[in-house]
This record gives C-alpha cells, structure tokens and sequence, in this order.
C-alpha cells in the first residue's frame, strides 16, 4: 500500500463551490487506483489537503480523473476546480491543472501540467488519453456555417447552447448588464429612445449622454470638423487600419494638380507629393454594391463607397485634400475639395466617416478580430489536448470570445437585431461585406509589421498605432519564441507534430476556407513559421482587438464623426448643401442613441478582467516557461511606461495600447 497527498483547490467566486460528491482516481503508466471519494461539500475559495491509500501499483503517476455526482438526491451543483497537486510515495510533486467548470454527473480526466507534444516515443497509453479527450471534445465544440463565404462558428444558438466553461462569470455578466441597463436609463428618461425626428442643431447631439463621458470624447466633439484632426483619425483613430501610402492615383479617381494647388501651396504640386510619398488614400470600394437598409424609423438609409486622398504636410500634419463619393467620376459624382463651400466639404467628411465607420465595425472589428479569434478557440479544443504547450500558451487568450460572439449573433448583426432595426449596413449586409473581406484576406494583413510595410506606413509620423503595436508584436514575438523553442527542438519537430499540424489545417479550413491566394499556412514547416503564426493569433486576440474597439465611444460618442447611418443620398452636385441638409442626412435622434449607447457599451470592458499578461491560471507548471512569463511581463511593463510618458505630453492621448489597459482576449 502506498500513501500519495492530494490537494483540491476549488475557485474564488461566489458559486464556484459544489454540494456534490467528489471523488477521484489516479491513473499512471502501470495502471489505476480504485475510485476514492473526496468530499461532498466543497466550499467557495477552499483548498482541501486528502491522503490516499492506493493498494495498486499504478507507476509513473500520469493523470488524475474527478468524478462529481449528485448527493441525495439533491440539485447537481456545478463546481469550478482550479487545481490538483498530488505528492506520490517518494515525495515528488505532481501537478494538474483544471481551471474550468465541471458540471453534471460526469468524470474528466487531467492530465499532467508539464507541456508536451507527441512524439515516437510517446506511450500507447499516453496517447489514447490525449484522444480520448479530443473526442469528447469534439462532441462538445462543434462547427456550424455562419453564412457562405464566411468564416464558420461554434454550433450555438444562444448563450445557454455554449460549453459552460466558455460562457461569462457570473461577475462579467452581472456587470455587463449593469453597463447596459445603466446607459438605456439616462436615454429613455430624456426619451430618445422614441424621439424619430432629425436633430434640430447639431449642439443637440451632445445631451445623449451627460454621465457617459470620456476627456477624448469631449475633444473629438470640438475637433471633429478639423481637416487635421479628420487625418489623424486614420492613423490613432477608432480605425488605423484602412490608410495606405499613394504613388499614383487610378483612372477612376481623377484628381488633377490644380484641383489640390489651394491645399499644397505655391513651393509643391501634386506630382512631387505623390513622388516623395507624402500623399495617402483611404480607398471604400469594398462598399460598393452594398445593400443599404431599405428601412430604419420606416426610411431607407443610404451608403457610398467614397474616395478621400489625404496629404502629409511640412508640420507632419495628415490633411484630406480630395473627396469622391463614389468609385465612378462622372458630373454626377463631383470631387470635393477644401476649397469648396464650409458645409459641402463638411458634408463629403462626413460620408467619408460613415463609410469608415462601416468597414471599421464589419471588416476590421467583427472578421479581423472576432470571427477569427472564436476559429482559434473553436480548433484549439478540438484538435490541442490541454498539456499541448500551444494549447496552454493560447488558453488565456480565448476566454469568454465565444460567449461575446454568439451574443453579437443574437442581439447586434442577427436577424432583426439591432444592426437591421438601426444601422445602414443590415444583417445581410454584413454577411456580403464579410464575404467581400475574406476575398482580399492575406496573412501578412494579419501581421503587423508586414501589414504595415505593405500600406507603406513604416516612416508617417505620428502614427501610435505602429509604434506602439510594434513594441507589443516583438514582445510577444520574443515571449513566443522562448517558448516555442522550449518544447520544440527542430524544425522536425513541428513538421512531425501531429495535433499541431491538426489545429493549423482546421483553422485554414474552417476560418480562411482553404484560400491558398491568401498565402496563410494550412501546415507548419519550421519552428519560426510556428512562432510568427502564434504571434499573430495572441495579438489578434488581445492588441489589435484593443486598438479597434477600446476607442469606439472615444471617436463615435460624437455621432457627426461616425454616423451609422445616412437618410439621403451622396450629394451630386457643389453649391446645394446647407446645415439644413446634413441634419436632414445624419441619423434620427433614436437612431442616433441606440449606435452611441452601443458603443459606449463595447468600450466598457465588464469586469472580471484580465490584463495582457496576467495568467492567474497557471496552465505551465515548469519552472523554465514561468520564467518566460515573468519576463514578458516585465517587458510590457516597460512598454506601459514608455507610452504613458509619450502621453503625458499630448492634449490628445493614445492609450489604447497600453499593455496595463490591453485585455488578454476578446470579451466584449
């Protein structure tokens, strides 16, 4: 007979104890111990110490397997196991992680907390294990169509069909209600939420919120019709996505040098400014064709897909010099210009803005970040067991992405949700405008740096997006290195990894829908395409989900800047606009609030959060990658501190990627 000690540590919150049984069976490479019953109560915030007696000679202690049942009958109870750490007979400390929910009368198996990958010499019964659990798994996460041309999702109709462990705690939730229960009220008591006439003036749009206030938004609300400030929005704005640098402009956007000659000067023209790439486009043909909503408050809503050319000045300041309001020049689609009349050019801003607000929502924020951040999640437990160390090194990285997707599926771009009820780009549109987005997908768009050189934004300055993208892309990059190349020791050995290979190919089927003109991998060769490949998923899950959505009351708060929706078409012709006319074109006073109370709600992050680089679960039990851990989080820590000293000096602030305001995942 041999003495092992275990140690069952249950999680912190509120309901994360049980009233079950609870029993458990070690399982090692020689065989199994007898079921042995732990505790039937089990109370929130415990950590409980048991000793065993096990007769059978088990071996080499591999895995430990729970088992909860009901207790007399009673209610089954969920409960929330963090840990087990088991000292066997010779006094070695075996630890497994759990950190999840377990619920109904079930048994699950946990394997070792030391990371590792498949290899030849890995045992049968090592390996059984491993695929026992990613089958269960798979009956579980399971894939469904989204809609044609897009990237697929978890097999849910709402937040109750999701696995227990992907859906919010009960303090997330608790306080996502409260945001939005919170902002409804301030608007229904002034009685917006009813009122479907335009804006009487354009001061009006300033009482939606009283209480629901940030220092930018106020600023944006005196800047906003600024030339200089409209071009910086392009590169620190709720979108730095869309700019690229211009060499030569197309056939279809015809401006000439004398058009711009007002805004450039005497000392320039044109064609030099092209030349010495001091001149940008921000181009929305992926807007063409788009089915504007046919009826918000009973009207039909309009949509362009403008052209604006933008100028970097001697003062390193980013000015719109150009604006058509549509991909074919013509009498009936003029060319604005600075030079034209206050609410003309006014005017044609604001289409620019409504059109960026649409591919800013759609294509950067709902594909870029949300879509393929839940096929990470989804191909991550069906295809990594939980000691995989990719596994482990993304965990922390998918929390709660799935539960916010399927809400947004309900409740925003769903049918007769809010995107149909409010916005220009309804349910259908946004299927067609995803499409469209995944037909010009490339991989290097998905990593920063390539993406950066690729719309030739490496020197522009000003631009804090890059800069400090760039210092969190090589952090993580380093960080992800180190451990990759700690669990893998070749290149072979990624080539040969089975469940590594397994998870990349679903991701490539089921989110990039087997697209090889989009030059992302469907394998992994080398551990540095491994490294790059895991970089981009972490900072697609944290970063740049953070740069595109933290700042979205920020820039929209102030609806001229961002309106939703138009209610008359493009103008066609110069000299007709008035203030009269864009209030009759910005959305109604209802319509209006719903988009400004959505957006103060996904910038509020709920609580229950976790900070870029806070793992309080410790999936990686080894001393050597906590060591990784520590040094990422020292790095980030210095990131935080360089840019919140740049923004000490700045009327206007980028704080959007600051690693102390980063989330880990995608969870609002």
């Amino acid at each position: 007979m041999a003495l092992y000690k275990v140690t069952v540590a249950t999680g912190s919150d509120l309901f994360t104890g049980t009233i079950d049984s609870i029993s458990i069976r070690l399982v090692g490479l020689e065989g199994e111990s007898a079921k042995q019953k732990l505790s039937h109560l089990l109370l929130p915030g415990t950590v409980c110490d048991y000793e065993l007696n096990i007769e059978e000679d088990i071996g080499m202690l591999l895995s430990v397997q729970l088992f909860k049942e009901t207790y007399l009958f009673l209610v089954q109870d969920a409960w929330y196991c963090q840990y087990v750490k088991v000292i066997d007979p010779i006094g070695k400390l075996h630890q497994f992680p759990v950190y999840q929910w377990i619920s109904g009368d079930t048994r699950v198996l946990f394997p070792e907390g030391r990371g590792s990958i498949l290899s030849t010499s890995s045992g049968n019964l090592y390996m059984e294990q491993r695929k026992m659990e990613l089958e269960k798994n798979r009956e579980v996460y399971k894939w469904k169509m989204y809609a044609p041309g897009c990237p697929y999702c978890i097999d849910a109709d709402g937040i109750g069909d999701l696995p227990i462990n992907e859906r919010y705690s009960d303090e997330k939730r608790g306080s996502f209600l409260v945001t939005v229960l919170l902002s409804k009220l301030e608007v229904g008591l002034k009685g917006f939420t009813r009122n479907t006439d335009s804006w009487r003036n354009l001061d009006d749009i300033k009482t939606v919120f009283y209480f629901n206030r940030t220092n930018i938004s106020d600023e944006v609300s005196k800047r906003w019709n600024e030339d200089s400030f409209f071009g910086y929005q392009y590169l620190n704005g709720g979108n730095p996505m869309l700019i690229r640098k211009c060499l030569n402009l197309s056939e279809n956007f015809p401006v000439t040098s004398s058009m711009v000659a007002a805004s450039l000067g005497t000392s320039t023209d044109l064609q030099k400014e092209l030349q010495n790439g001091n001149v940008f486009l921000a181009d929305y043909k992926i807007l063409q064709g788009i089915p504007a909503n046919h009826s918000v408050n009973g009207k039909q809503q309009y949509i362009s897909a403008p052209m604006c050319l933008l100028w970097k000045d001697p003062q390193d300041q980013l000015l719109p010099i150009a604006i058509q309001l549509g991909q074919t020049p013509g009498e009936q689609t003029p060319i604005f210009l600075p030079s034209d009349s206050e609410w003309d050019w006014t005017l044609a801003k604001i289409w620019v803005r409504n059109a960026d607000f649409q591919v800013h929502q759609t294509a950067y924020h709902l594909l870029h970040t949300h879509l393929f951040a839940e096929v990470f999640n989804i191909a991550t437990h069906r295809q990594l067991p939980r000691n995989h160390p990719v596994y482990k090194l993304l965990i922390p990285h998918l929390r709660y992405t799935l539960d916010i997707n399927t809400f947004a599926r309900k409740q925003l771009i769903g049918p007769g949700g809010l995107f149909d009820e409010n916005m220009v780009v309804s349910e259908e549109g946004v299927k067609s405008l995803v499409r469209r987005a995944m037909e010009e997908m490339t991989y290097s768009a998905l990593c920063l740096p390539e993406n950066i050189k690729a719309r030739g934004l490496e020197s522009i300055p000003n631009y804090f997006y890059r800069d400090d993208g760039q210092m969190i892309w090589e952090a993580m990059e380093r960080f992800v290195s180190n451990m990759v190349q700690h669990y893998y020791k070749s290149d072979e050995s990624v080539r040969t990894d089975p469940e590594l290979q397994a998870w990349v190919a679903e991701i490539y089927e089921k989110g990039f829908l087997s697209n090889e003109s989009s030059g992302i991998p469907s394998s992994l060769e080398t551990v540095s395409s491994l490294v790059r490949y895991l970089t981009m998923v972490i900072f697609r899950c944290s970063a740049q989900h953070a740069a595109i959505n933290s700042g979205q009351f920020d820039f929209y708060g102030w609806m001229p800047n961002g309106p939703s929706s138009m209610k008359s078409p493009p103008p066609t012709a110069k000299g007709v606009t008035t203030l009269q006319t864009i209030l009759d074109a910005l959305p109604d006073v209802n319509i209006t609030t719903t988009a400004v109370v959505i957006v103060w709600q996904l910038s509020k992050e709920p609580q229950d959060q976790r900070r870029l680089g806070c793992y309080p679960d410790e999936h990686f039990t080894e001393e050597t990658p906590q060591i990784f851990i520590l040094e990422f989080q020292e790095k980030l820590s210095e990131i935080s501190k360089i840019i919140n000293e740049r923004n000490q000096t700045r009327s206007l602030p980028y704080p959007y990627l600051d690693p102390k305001v980063i989330e880990n995942s995608i969870s609002i």
